[in-house]
């Protein structure tokens, strides 16, 4: 009898250790992507292409089961870089994540800003889409020929307007338009906005004669006919709408915009590769994939040291863009 009360305890334990416990905390715990308190900084205003991206982003991730209750905020000011600051501020935070992209790396440079994305933790990049010339529905042009000729003639009394600050995809998409149609790029008249949001106001009341800025930002507007669609800057047409690509217009130019995510510097290695497991496993969800056939968006995956070594990259391009311009 004494025999079998010792033994009792000890299967016990054997059952404990051996089975393993029925109760999960949901796919997104059990498989590493849960990150309480996770929040999602957007460095420019409500209605751009960085804040777009990040409410979609923390929508499909709590739909997938990824986490839960992701905050996302707006932090505009100078470009992007005013946020970026605040994110290499935040050192060790493997809870904050800032959406950001190629205008966030002219900013940098246009702002003399103290910080740089080489100061930040380089997470994921995301997606690439072309930019888009569009203008308001009572607009006389109707092709982005008729408006290239008006342009060649009266280049300073045709304000572009741009979702991004100097150095930005807004701004570097319309100069390399007019240096390959033969405009002098100091005769362009670029008026920056702090995100498509606020272009859209300008471009809709008529206080710019054309807008640059992402396909996903202007769709619902294009399809609901108050944004005409005159021209894209990628290599190809966009799915769906009946516009050219600048090369079929006569402009020898092709420019492709990109957004990812970044992370505040000092994380650990843990931090930041749960991070990066997070953005994969978004990548991957239904949600996402279907966000992007929506958005008009490409899966342009680049995670961690590989995104850091494309951000080397993209910063040094930019610079000399920028000095070829005499920005």
């Amino acid at each position: 009898m004494r025999s079998r009360t010792l033994l009792s305890p000890l299967a016990a334990a054997a059952v404990v250790l051996l089975v393993p416990p029925l109760i999960t905390s949901g796919s997104g715990a059990s498989g590493g992507t849960n990150i309480p308190g996770l929040r999602f900084m957007v460095p420019n205003t409500p209605g751009g292409g960085y804040d777009i991206t990040a409410r979609t982003a923390a929508k499909n991730a709590e739909d997938a089961g990824l986490n839960h209750n992701i905050e996302v905020y707006n932090l505009p000011g100078a470009g992007g870089t005013v946020g970026l600051s605040r994110l290499v501020n935040e050192r060790g935070n493997g809870k904050l994540t800032m959406s950001m992209g190629l205008g966030v790396v002219g900013a940098v440079h246009t702002n003399d800003a103290p910080s740089t994305l080489a100061d930040a933790t380089p997470v994921a990049r995301l997606t690439e889409e072309p930019d888009i010339v569009v203008v308001a529905k009572n607009s006389k042009y109707k092709t982005f020929r008729q408006l290239l000729a008006d342009w060649k003639k009266h280049p300073g009394a045709m304000p572009v307007g741009g979702g991004s600050s100097p150095g930005g995809p807004d701004h570097l998409a319309p100069m390399l338009m007019a240096r390959a149609a033969g405009i002098g790029t100091k005769k362009v008249n670029y008026v920056p906005f702090d995100g498509g949001g606020e272009l859209l106001a300008s471009v809709l009341g008529g206080k710019v004669a054309f807008g640059v800025s992402g396909l996903g930002e202007y769709r619902d507007q294009i399809e609901s006919g108050e944004l005409r669609l005159l021209a894209v800057t990628g290599p190809k047409r966009a799915a769906g709408f009946d516009a050219p690509t600048l090369k079929e217009s006569g402009v020898d130019v092709e420019f492709t915009n990109w957004r990812g995510m970044m992370a505040p510097p000092g994380l650990s290695e843990a931090q930041r590769d749960k991070l990066v497991r997070f953005m994969s496993e978004l990548r991957r969800s239904e949600q996402w994939r279907n966000s992007l056939r929506t958005n008009g968006w490409e899966d342009a995956w680049l995670p961690g040291d590989k995104y850091g070594r494309f951000l080397k990259r993209e910063d040094e391009r930019v610079n000399t863009v920028l000095k070829e311009l005499g920005q």
